[in-house]
């Protein structure tokens, strides 16, 4: 863009970036992503057990773990619970005295996913929110 004088002068460019068009296309960016980011669906991919790194979870008491075993058993703790249908009413009276009302689920790799999520909807129908998967980490190849 040159800049002078009308009447034949010494003409100059003008050395600015012209910044108008840069805002307008990051805000029209803005826009688009503030609109589609709540629409994006995030799905779980699980191979459990195992998991890379990950960092432990601070916690005051001690973690309330369910465990069902290879034979579909399950297990609140060391307190074994014969039946399926027990498990909700006796995490209702544990959760009672815990401040914390986080549950870890903790499944043989060899039980069926239809045992586990079995247990996941008795869990749930205690009322917890918080529920996590324990996973151990892979084994590590030792490199020479």
């Amino acid at each position: 863009m040159e800049v002078g004088q009308r009447d034949g002068g010494s003409r100059h460019t003008l050395a600015q970036i012209n910044m108008t068009p840069v805002i307008d296309v990051m805000l029209a960016l803005l826009i688009i992503f503030m609109i589609s980011a709540p629409m994006m669906n995030q799905g779980v991919e699980v191979n459990l057990p195992e998991v890379g790194d990950a960092p432990g979870l601070e916690s005051v008491q001690e973690p309330l773990i369910i465990t069902v075993t290879r034979d579909g058993s399950v297990s609140i703790g060391k307190t074994a619970i014969e039946d399926l249908a027990r498990l909700t009413p006796v995490l209702l009276q544990v959760l009672k005295s815990r401040e914390d009302q986080t549950v870890f689920l903790e499944a043989d790799r060899d039980v069926p996913y239809g045992r586990v999520v079995q247990v996941m909807a008795a869990i749930k129908g205690a009322g917890i929110d918080k529920l996590g998967m324990v996973s151990t980490p892979p084994e590590t190849p030792v490199r020479r």
